[in-house]
């Protein structure tokens, strides 16, 4: 696969240490497994949560994410829809974060591995 840097390897959902092993088992899409992660690395053999409740941490990620993108649409309701009554921001927005949300676990937790964890790439697994 060659030598795939740390942002490729966020983007992809690669194993922060080996950068070549899947992190989740089903795509993204996937109805009835967004949330299925493989306990240890399938190339290198890294086991992804580290501590019992180690995820707990991806979490804040998780509402930063969620945070930011209320906001930005939030704005751009107030600036479009020349500021509109309460109820249009909550049937805007609450969709969006229900949308959103296997993408933003996803995410989160990916984020949480790659940048948070203190795990070392080593090419050589």
């Amino acid at each position: 696969m060659g030598n795939v840097s740390k942002l490729q390897a966020a983007l992809n959902g690669l194993c922060p240490r080996c950068r070549q092993g899947k992190i989740f088992e089903k795509p993204f899409y996937s109805l009835t497994g967004f949330d299925k992660m493989y306990e240890f690395c399938p190339h290198c053999g890294l086991r992804y949560e580290v501590e019992p409740g180690y995820f707990y941490g991806a979490m804040f990620v998780s509402y930063a994410i969620s945070g930011g993108v209320a906001l930005v649409i939030g704005f751009i309701l107030f600036y479009l829809a020349n500021d509109p009554d309460g109820w249009l921001y909550v049937a805007v927005i609450a969709p969006v974060m229900i949308i959103i949300a296997p993408i933003n676990f996803r995410v989160s937790r990916v984020i949480w591995l790659h940048y948070v964890s203190g795990i070392k790439y080593q090419p050589d697994l």
